[in-house]
Protein backbone atom coordinates (compact mmCIF):
# COMPACT_ATOMS: atom_id res chain seq x y z
CA UNK A 1 0.00 0.00 0.00
CA UNK A 2 1.26 3.46 -0.91
CA UNK A 3 0.31 4.70 2.59
CA UNK A 4 2.43 2.13 4.45
CA UNK A 5 5.12 3.56 6.72
CA UNK A 6 8.25 4.07 4.65
CA UNK A 7 11.32 2.12 5.73
CA UNK A 8 14.49 4.14 5.05
CA UNK A 9 17.71 2.17 4.67
CA UNK A 10 20.88 4.26 4.99
CA UNK A 11 24.03 3.17 3.12
CA UNK A 12 26.40 5.85 4.43
CA UNK A 13 29.84 4.74 3.30
CA UNK A 14 30.06 1.88 0.80
CA UNK A 15 33.35 0.71 -0.67
CA UNK A 16 34.04 3.27 -3.39
CA UNK A 17 33.78 6.95 -2.32
CA UNK A 18 37.02 8.36 -0.95
CA UNK A 19 37.92 11.69 0.60
CA UNK A 20 39.22 12.86 -2.79
CA UNK A 21 35.72 12.31 -4.21
CA UNK A 22 33.84 14.06 -1.43
CA UNK A 23 34.82 15.44 1.97
CA UNK A 24 31.45 14.28 3.32
CA UNK A 25 31.88 10.49 3.08
CA UNK A 26 32.27 9.04 6.59
CA UNK A 27 35.31 6.74 6.72
CA UNK A 28 36.31 6.38 10.36
CA UNK A 29 34.14 4.69 12.96
CA UNK A 30 33.51 8.03 14.67
CA UNK A 31 32.47 9.69 11.39
CA UNK A 32 30.16 6.84 10.47
CA UNK A 33 28.49 6.88 13.88
CA UNK A 34 28.05 10.66 13.78
CA UNK A 35 26.29 10.37 10.42
CA UNK A 36 24.15 7.46 11.67
CA UNK A 37 23.06 9.48 14.68
CA UNK A 38 22.07 12.47 12.53
CA UNK A 39 20.22 10.26 10.07
CA UNK A 40 18.49 8.25 12.78
CA UNK A 41 17.02 11.49 14.09
CA UNK A 42 15.76 12.18 10.55
CA UNK A 43 13.96 8.83 10.28
CA UNK A 44 16.35 6.05 9.23
CA UNK A 45 15.37 2.54 10.37
CA UNK A 46 18.09 0.35 8.78
CA UNK A 47 21.83 1.02 8.53
CA UNK A 48 23.83 -0.83 5.86
CA UNK A 49 27.35 -1.00 7.30
CA UNK A 50 30.67 -0.95 5.47
CA UNK A 51 33.97 -0.51 7.30
CA UNK A 52 37.18 1.15 6.13
CA UNK A 53 40.82 0.73 7.05
CA UNK A 54 42.81 3.71 8.40
CA UNK A 55 43.89 4.54 4.82
CA UNK A 56 40.25 4.68 3.72
CA UNK A 57 40.23 1.46 1.71
CA UNK A 58 37.42 -1.06 2.25
CA UNK A 59 37.67 -3.63 5.02
CA UNK A 60 35.55 -6.67 5.83
CA UNK A 61 37.63 -7.56 8.87
CA UNK A 62 35.24 -8.23 11.77
CA UNK A 63 37.54 -6.22 14.04
CA UNK A 64 36.84 -3.16 11.90
CA UNK A 65 33.11 -3.82 11.63
CA UNK A 66 32.40 -4.61 15.29
CA UNK A 67 32.96 -1.09 16.72
CA UNK A 68 30.56 0.36 14.15
CA UNK A 69 27.80 -2.10 15.01
CA UNK A 70 28.36 -1.61 18.74
CA UNK A 71 28.27 2.15 18.29
CA UNK A 72 24.97 1.98 16.41
CA UNK A 73 23.50 -0.09 19.26
CA UNK A 74 24.53 2.67 21.65
CA UNK A 75 22.80 5.30 19.50
CA UNK A 76 19.53 3.36 19.36
CA UNK A 77 19.32 -0.37 20.13
CA UNK A 78 16.25 -0.70 17.92
CA UNK A 79 18.04 0.45 14.76
CA UNK A 80 18.37 -2.48 12.35
CA UNK A 81 22.02 -3.14 11.54
CA UNK A 82 22.93 -4.84 8.26
CA UNK A 83 26.57 -5.75 7.64
CA UNK A 84 28.07 -6.11 4.19
CA UNK A 85 29.20 -9.50 2.84
CA UNK A 86 30.22 -7.99 -0.48
CA UNK A 87 32.20 -9.82 -3.13
CA UNK A 88 33.93 -6.79 -4.59
CA UNK A 89 37.15 -7.21 -2.62
CA UNK A 90 36.78 -10.59 -0.90
CA UNK A 91 35.86 -13.43 -3.26
CA UNK A 92 36.07 -16.32 -0.78
CA UNK A 93 33.16 -17.53 1.30
CA UNK A 94 35.15 -17.61 4.55
CA UNK A 95 36.39 -14.03 4.24
CA UNK A 96 32.94 -12.74 3.40
CA UNK A 97 31.17 -14.74 6.12
CA UNK A 98 33.51 -13.75 8.94
CA UNK A 99 31.30 -10.81 10.02
CA UNK A 100 28.41 -13.23 10.56
CA UNK A 101 30.21 -14.60 13.62
CA UNK A 102 30.15 -11.28 15.47
CA UNK A 103 28.35 -11.65 18.79
CA UNK A 104 26.97 -9.66 21.68
CA UNK A 105 26.37 -5.99 20.93
CA UNK A 106 28.28 -6.44 17.65
CA UNK A 107 25.90 -9.12 16.34
CA UNK A 108 24.16 -7.90 13.15
CA UNK A 109 20.43 -8.19 12.55
CA UNK A 110 20.89 -8.57 8.80
CA UNK A 111 23.63 -9.15 6.25
CA UNK A 112 23.80 -8.40 2.55
CA UNK A 113 23.30 -11.30 0.15
CA UNK A 114 23.94 -10.24 -3.43
CA UNK A 115 22.16 -12.84 -5.52
CA UNK A 116 24.42 -12.90 -8.57
CA UNK A 117 27.48 -11.44 -10.26
CA UNK A 118 27.43 -8.10 -12.01
CA UNK A 119 29.67 -5.42 -13.48
CA UNK A 120 30.08 -1.94 -12.09
CA UNK A 121 31.66 0.83 -14.14
CA UNK A 122 35.23 -0.11 -13.23
CA UNK A 123 34.90 -3.34 -11.27
CA UNK A 124 33.05 -6.64 -11.11
CA UNK A 125 31.19 -8.00 -8.11
CA UNK A 126 31.63 -11.76 -8.27
CA UNK A 127 29.01 -13.85 -6.50
CA UNK A 128 29.40 -17.48 -7.51
CA UNK A 129 26.36 -19.71 -6.86
CA UNK A 130 28.17 -21.80 -4.24
CA UNK A 131 29.25 -18.68 -2.36
CA UNK A 132 25.74 -17.20 -2.42
CA UNK A 133 24.33 -20.48 -1.13
CA UNK A 134 27.05 -20.76 1.51
CA UNK A 135 26.38 -17.24 2.78
CA UNK A 136 22.63 -17.90 2.84
CA UNK A 137 23.14 -21.01 4.93
CA UNK A 138 25.50 -19.27 7.36
CA UNK A 139 22.96 -16.49 7.81
CA UNK A 140 20.14 -18.97 8.42
CA UNK A 141 22.22 -20.93 10.95
CA UNK A 142 23.00 -17.74 12.88
CA UNK A 143 19.50 -16.27 12.72
CA UNK A 144 20.64 -13.31 10.60
CA UNK A 145 18.12 -12.05 8.04
CA UNK A 146 19.49 -11.74 4.48
CA UNK A 147 19.25 -8.35 2.85
CA UNK A 148 18.66 -9.59 -0.69
CA UNK A 149 20.48 -7.39 -3.20
CA UNK A 150 19.45 -7.59 -6.84
CA UNK A 151 20.78 -5.69 -9.85
CA UNK A 152 18.90 -7.80 -12.43
CA UNK A 153 15.47 -9.50 -12.29
CA UNK A 154 17.13 -12.90 -12.62
CA UNK A 155 18.90 -12.32 -9.31
CA UNK A 156 15.60 -11.90 -7.51
CA UNK A 157 14.25 -14.97 -9.31
CA UNK A 158 17.24 -16.87 -7.86
CA UNK A 159 16.20 -15.53 -4.46
CA UNK A 160 12.73 -16.98 -5.00
CA UNK A 161 14.36 -20.30 -5.87
CA UNK A 162 16.38 -20.23 -2.64
CA UNK A 163 13.24 -19.39 -0.69
CA UNK A 164 11.34 -22.28 -2.27
CA UNK A 165 14.16 -24.63 -1.27
CA UNK A 166 14.13 -23.32 2.29
CA UNK A 167 17.63 -21.86 2.05
CA UNK A 168 16.35 -18.41 3.03
CA UNK A 169 13.35 -17.78 5.27
CA UNK A 170 10.77 -15.03 5.15
CA UNK A 171 9.64 -12.43 5.63
CA UNK A 172 12.09 -11.32 2.96
CA UNK A 173 13.66 -7.91 2.44
CA UNK A 174 15.12 -6.98 -0.95
CA UNK A 175 17.09 -3.99 -2.16
CA UNK A 176 16.54 -3.51 -5.89
CA UNK A 177 19.41 -1.41 -7.23
CA UNK A 178 18.86 0.34 -10.56
CA UNK A 179 20.73 2.76 -12.79
CA UNK A 180 24.17 1.16 -12.68
CA UNK A 181 25.63 1.33 -16.22
CA UNK A 182 26.31 -2.42 -16.31
CA UNK A 183 22.95 -3.65 -15.02
CA UNK A 184 19.22 -2.94 -15.15
CA UNK A 185 18.15 0.64 -15.88
CA UNK A 186 15.76 2.64 -13.75
CA UNK A 187 12.39 2.29 -15.51
CA UNK A 188 8.93 1.46 -14.13
CA UNK A 189 8.83 -1.55 -16.48
CA UNK A 190 12.14 -2.77 -15.10
CA UNK A 191 10.87 -2.52 -11.54
CA UNK A 192 7.78 -4.49 -12.55
CA UNK A 193 10.00 -7.29 -13.86
CA UNK A 194 11.78 -7.54 -10.50
CA UNK A 195 8.55 -7.57 -8.53
CA UNK A 196 7.03 -10.23 -10.79
CA UNK A 197 9.69 -12.76 -9.78
CA UNK A 198 10.39 -11.73 -6.16
CA UNK A 199 9.98 -14.32 -3.40
CA UNK A 200 6.57 -14.30 -1.76
CA UNK A 201 6.29 -12.09 1.31
CA UNK A 202 9.01 -9.69 0.13
CA UNK A 203 9.30 -6.14 1.43
CA UNK A 204 11.19 -4.31 -1.30
CA UNK A 205 13.25 -1.16 -1.34
CA UNK A 206 14.56 0.75 -4.32
CA UNK A 207 18.02 2.26 -4.59
CA UNK A 208 19.24 4.37 -7.49
CA UNK A 209 22.90 4.59 -8.50
CA UNK A 210 24.34 8.07 -8.98
CA UNK A 211 21.98 10.56 -10.59
CA UNK A 212 19.19 7.98 -10.51
CA UNK A 213 18.91 8.02 -6.72
CA UNK A 214 16.28 10.77 -6.58
CA UNK A 215 14.16 9.12 -9.27
CA UNK A 216 14.42 5.79 -7.47
CA UNK A 217 13.28 7.40 -4.23
CA UNK A 218 10.25 9.00 -5.87
CA UNK A 219 9.27 5.81 -7.70
CA UNK A 220 9.57 3.69 -4.56
CA UNK A 221 7.51 6.10 -2.47
CA UNK A 222 4.77 6.31 -5.12
CA UNK A 223 4.68 2.57 -5.78
CA UNK A 224 4.40 1.54 -2.14
CA UNK A 225 7.97 0.30 -1.76
CA UNK A 226 10.73 1.47 0.52
CA UNK A 227 13.96 3.40 0.04
CA UNK A 228 17.70 2.88 0.18
CA UNK A 229 19.70 6.11 0.21
CA UNK A 230 23.18 7.31 1.04
CA UNK A 231 26.64 8.27 -0.16
CA UNK A 232 27.46 4.66 -1.00
CA UNK A 233 25.28 5.00 -4.11
CA UNK A 234 25.38 8.72 -4.84
CA UNK A 235 27.65 11.55 -3.67
CA UNK A 236 25.77 14.39 -5.40
CA UNK A 237 22.63 16.22 -4.30
CA UNK A 238 21.67 17.32 -7.82
CA UNK A 239 21.75 15.77 -11.29
CA UNK A 240 24.08 18.47 -12.63
CA UNK A 241 26.67 17.53 -10.00
CA UNK A 242 27.09 21.03 -8.68
CA UNK A 243 26.45 20.28 -4.99
CA UNK A 244 28.01 17.45 -3.03
CA UNK A 245 25.54 15.64 -0.81
CA UNK A 246 25.73 14.63 2.82
CA UNK A 247 23.97 11.58 4.19
CA UNK A 248 21.81 13.82 6.35
CA UNK A 249 20.75 15.90 3.34
CA UNK A 250 19.86 12.79 1.34
CA UNK A 251 17.78 11.37 4.19
CA UNK A 252 16.16 14.75 4.78
CA UNK A 253 15.07 14.86 1.15
CA UNK A 254 13.50 11.41 1.47
CA UNK A 255 11.60 12.60 4.54
CA UNK A 256 10.30 15.64 2.63
CA UNK A 257 9.11 13.54 -0.30
CA UNK A 258 7.50 10.99 2.02
CA UNK A 259 5.63 13.76 3.81
CA UNK A 260 4.31 15.09 0.49
CA UNK A 261 3.14 11.57 -0.38
CA UNK A 262 1.55 11.22 3.07
CA UNK A 263 3.72 8.24 3.93
CA UNK A 264 5.02 8.39 7.50
CA UNK A 265 8.56 7.19 8.07
CA UNK A 266 8.73 3.80 9.76
CA UNK A 267 10.32 3.71 13.18
CA UNK A 268 12.99 1.09 13.76
CA UNK A 269 10.49 -0.86 15.87
CA UNK A 270 7.92 -0.78 13.05
CA UNK A 271 10.56 -1.93 10.56
CA UNK A 272 11.56 -4.78 12.87
CA UNK A 273 7.97 -5.92 13.11
CA UNK A 274 7.55 -5.75 9.34
CA UNK A 275 10.72 -7.78 8.74
CA UNK A 276 10.12 -10.32 11.49
CA UNK A 277 13.08 -9.20 13.58
CA UNK A 278 13.00 -9.30 17.38
CA UNK A 279 12.48 -6.03 19.20
CA UNK A 280 14.98 -6.95 21.91
CA UNK A 281 18.52 -6.84 20.52
CA UNK A 282 20.58 -9.88 21.65
CA UNK A 283 23.51 -9.03 23.90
Amino acid sequence: MASDPLIVNLAPTGMVPMRADTPHVPLTTAEILADVERCAEAGVAIVHVHARRPDGTPSQDPDDVAPIVEGIRAIDPELIVCVSCSGRIEPSLEARAAVLDLDGAARPDMASLTLGSNNFLRQASVNAPDVVLGLARRMRERGIRPELEAFEPGMLAWGAHLAERGEIEGPHYANILLGNPGTAPLLPATLAAFLAVAPPDTTWALGGIGRFQLDATMLAIAAGGHVRVGLEDNIWLDRDRTTLATNAALVGRVAQLAALAERPLATPAQARERLGLPLAVPR
